[in-house]
Formats: structure tokens, sequence, C-alpha cells
């Protein structure tokens, strides 16, 4: 499955392309754009709830849903990890992982309030590089330092499947495009 583009892309200071979404009909800038579909997904050091670093290693032949939302303490953001978990639980050989700026000590009491069992909360507490790796960093408007609504599919070899930049904020992802991308990839 190919791509979505949903992104725009214009020249920032006359320097080079850079990848726009909005925010309530603002133009909030991306550092770059997602990895392309056919690439092996960037490696990572992120944290869970129990203060543990995991990396992509750690999800070794699991296809995998990246969730990247910019803080679940967001209407959104909290919409979409509920959707994922509820849908995420009956699917084999996955695990969907909900990434985002949010300290592990917020995820769990999200998590726990909201019973969000069958997803799994990391935070970019310790290492911010993934959002830049990412291509998802917001770098200016109003959640400058935090990361771009986005999905990404892995297949069991951690090479991306599905992509989609969520191009309004507040906008949900497109679940069932993923979902569907997520079972191609066997």
């Amino acid at each position: 499955m190919g791509p979505i583009a949903h992104a725009a892309s214009t020249a920032v200071n006359g320097e080079h392309d850079m990848t726009t979404i909005t925010r309530r009909g603002e133009t909030v800038h991306i550092n770059g754009d997602l990895p392309a579909v056919g690439s092996p997904a960037p490696d990572f050091k992120l944290t869970r709830k129990d203060l543990s670093d995991v990396s992509l290693a750690d999800y070794a032949g699991l296809r995998k849903v990246l969730s990247i939302v910019p803080s679940l303490d967001t209407p959104t953001c909290a919409m979409s990890a509920r959707q994922f978990n509820q849908r995420a639980a009956a699917l084999e050989n996955t695990v969907v992982l909900n990434i985002s700026a949010d300290l592990p000590f917020a995820m769990a009491r999200f998590c726990e309030i909201e019973g969000i069992e069958a997803v799994e909360a990391l935070s970019m507490m310790r290492d911010r590089r993934f959002a830049t790796d990412y291509g998802i960093l917001q770098v200016d408007g109003p959640m400058a330092g935090l990361t771009a609504r986005a999905v990404l599919v892995l297949d069991t070899h951690d090479v991306v499947v599905y992509r989609d930049l969520v191009p309004e904020i507040r906008q949900e992802p497109d679940y069932d495009a993923a979902l569907a991308a997520l079972e191609s990839a066997g």
C-alpha cells in the first residue's frame, strides 16, 4: 500500500521545503517527512510507564502500529488511544504503541482511568530524537516541541507499510486504513 499524502510542503525562509499541517486552520511546520513506505523504520529509545526504556528491537517479530500523538491530555489524542485500544485487542502478532511527549506517570494514570490495556504507551521523556528521526516534530506554533499526529504501520521486519500524517492536528487518523494495511502486512 502506498503512502497517504495529506500534508503540504512549503518553503520556509526560502531555504528548503518543510512539511506542514494545520492547527485550527493555522499552518504549523514539521521538521521533515515520515519514513517512506518500503523503508526501514528508524530505531528509537522510548520510555515505558514503568520508566524502563525500549527500542524497536524489543518488539522484534511483531507487526507494529505506531500511533503518534502530541499528548494524551487532549481530546483527540485520548480518542485515538481509546480507538486503537478497542480495535487492537483481537489482533494477533501485533503491538500498538502510543507515542507522546507525556511523562510516564501521566500516561500510566490516563491508561488506568481509561482502561487502556491493549495499547502500550511510550514517552519521549529521555530522548526526543524519535520526533526528529521520524520527521514529525512541530517546529513552530503553540505546540512547538511536540509531535504532529501520525500513524505508521510496520511489518514484522520493521519496514514501513503505511504512513499517515494527519493534516489537521485536531483530526483523528484513518483507523480503518491503518488496520487494513496491518492486515496486508501479514
